[in-house]
């Protein structure tokens, strides 16, 4: 079925994304014009791409591209012969236009490299069958833009990468195995590799799904068993943390002196989660804490070392994988060095660290696995990181160099992780409330009980609003004694979240470090500045906060920072 035909602000017509290149115009016969208008030259394109499609198969065949008629006939330069990847988009989205849409794409035979198929998920991004067969495709980085993340071509079926320099390098050399796993954990969803079926590991159910059984809502506010404090057992507390308070002051301080706690086939890594946790977020730690956006994840993630060994990001090779699994103290020491500065207190605050370590199969004996949860300071912005760090250990055996240097251990495995900050109440010993039942039924309850004491006017109020933030202002109402108006401003000044916009209110009324006690006040003293704050029009708007049934919620500190302002003004 033909292409539309583009308009002439089509994206396919601008910024000489059409435009033949210098190698293309040499090519022509002397007395041909310079350079074909561009929209001649997206017709030409049109015209091929129309040739090659069979909407009954709703296969498309670009194989050989630079042999076709068109071609010669308009002087083109396709990709991989001269044009580049502003050509390709062009010849892609004139296929992504293609009715019914196109199922099948064969690029066999171009010369394409990586930097060709930019654009290919873009226009193409339901494509189910690919043939990139006998292309210029060197290196696992020719196929990051289409299998470098999880959300590009997430429907293709079948491909073929037969002929390609990257297939026939990894077979040469004995990496078949490896080759066809890489390319399953580029492409999830793929089901044929180079005309062989790829594993697929799943469950089936041969009875098919059956009627989803009604599940009774649960009642209980905590779970059953509380949050205990570090684990420890199956070995002496004081060989752990006598083990950990030395390695981190050497961490901290001097790396180098690490080098003989690890044995020789001992392992280290790390990797870094860059987002911040959801608690720190509702919390706003990143904004209320003084350094934390001086933090910069560039040593982090890329260093003389090596840089981050994250599994859960695609785009990283095997080849990356494996440079950045350090083996050896030597290697192990040099990686650590070339991380940046840190300060972990574990002798100061251990509230802020979980330990949990317990003995496990190794070998024909048994290995401790350590596992350490905990926060620390970077030192060159002085903002605050948490980590997770697992260590397995062996007894240093004796005259070994760990033994000779005073440790008790070796170290066998040393794996860290690096994330955003978060404090330490995730491990915070006691009950662990069930979150989404708790606050939600104790906000719905004070709700209840306030809403009947507001005033007509106010009810009025709330009728204008939107059901869900209705709601929300209620329970602001209920929860801090706001009238509707500044219950809504309250809340819109806090993106309507509930827990900050009530921590924000908290926070307004914390006392001011240098204002008094309320005893310093008579109660005469109190009416007085009540009395000054109603003299004062644009303060004394902030009277009107305060519901007809709680004038004055925490009056200790309410009236003295409006006093405060009152006496600074007069």
């Amino acid at each position: 079925m033909p292409v539309s035909h583009s308009g002439p602000s089509d994206p396919l017509s601008i910024r000489g994304a059409a435009r033949p290149t210098l190698a293309g115009r040499l090519r022509r016969k002397d007395g041909e014009p310079n350079m074909l208008p561009k929209q001649s030259t997206v017709d030409a394109w049109r015209k091929l791409v129309n040739k090659r499609y069979d909407p009954n198969t709703r296969f498309l065949n670009l194989e050989s591209v630079i042999d076709d008629e068109i071609v010669k006939k308009h002087s083109l330069t396709p990709p991989g012969y001269g044009g580049d990847s502003r050509t390709a988009a062009v010849i892609f989205k004139l296929a992504g236009q293609l009715k019914p849409e196109v199922q099948t794409l064969s690029l066999a035979n171009n010369n394409l490299s990586g930097m060709h198929l930019i654009y290919l998920d873009r226009y193409l991004p339901k494509l189910r069958n690919l043939s990139l067969q006998g292309n210029a495709l060197k290196t696992w980085r020719d196929l990051d833009p289409v299998g470098a993340r999880r959300d590009k071509m997430k429907h293709l079926r079948e491909l073929v990468l037969v002929g390609t320099p990257l297939r026939d390098m990894e077979y040469k050399n004995g990496r078949g195995d490896r080759y066809r796993g890489e390319i399953a954990r580029r492409f999830l969803a793929l089901e044929v590799l180079d005309s062989e079926a790829i594993t697929q590991i799943g469950f089936t159910n041969d009875s098919g799904p059956g009627p989803t059984p009604v599940v009774p809502k649960p009642s209980a506010t905590t779970f059953p068993f509380e949050m205990g404090p570090s684990f420890i057992t199956g070995v002496d507390g004081v060989l752990v943390s006598s083990f950990l308070f030395r390695f981190f002051q050497l961490f901290d301080t001097q790396r180098g002196g690490l080098l003989d706690v690890y044995d020789p086939q001992a392992n280290f890594s790390y990797c870094c989660n860059t987002n911040i946790p959801a608690r720190a977020r509702i919390e706003n730690l990143h904004n209320t804490l003084p350094n934390q956006r001086k933090l910069l994840w560039d040593l982090w993630l890329n260093n003389s070392g090596g840089g981050s060994r994250n599994l859960n990001r695609p785009q990283v090779s095997v080849d990356k994988m494996v440079e950045v699994l350090h083996t050896g103290p030597a290697k192990i020491v040099t990686a650590q060095t070339a991380l940046p500065e840190t300060k972990h207190d574990v002798q100061g605050a251990m509230h802020k660290f979980v330990v949990d370590a317990f003995p496990v199969p190794h070998g024909q004996g048994n290995a401790l696995l350590l596992t350490l949860h905990g926060e620390f300071m970077e030192v060159r912005s002085q903002g605050l990181r948490s980590f997770d760090r697992s260590f397995i250990l062996l007894p240093a055996a004796e005259g070994s160099r760990a033994k000779l240097a005073g440790w008790d251990v070796v170290i066998l495995s040393d794996q860290l992780t690096i994330r955003g900050y978060s404090n330490s109440n995730a491990w915070k010993a006691g009950p662990l409330l069930v979150q989404a039942e708790d606050k939600s039924k104790s906000a719905q309850k004070s709700v209840e009980f306030s809403v009947s004491s507001l005033p007509l006017i106010q009810q009025q109020a709330l009728n204008t609003l939107p059901e869900a933030q209705k709601n929300l202002a209620l329970q602001i109402c209920a929860q801090t004694r706001l009238n509707v108006n500044y219950a809504v401003e309250c809340l819109n000044g806090n993106a309507w979240d509930l827990e900050r916009a009530t921590a924000n209110f908290e926070q307004s009324l914390s006392p001011h470090p240098c204002l008094p006690s309320i005893s310093h006040y008579t109660p005469g003293h109190l009416y007085s500045i009540l009395f000054k704050i109603y003299t004062y029009k644009h303060i004394a708007a902030k009277v009107s906060l305060i519901t007809p049934y709680h004038p004055f919620p925490k009056l200790d500190y309410l009236l003295l920072e409006w006093h405060a302002k009152v006496v600074g003004e007069e």
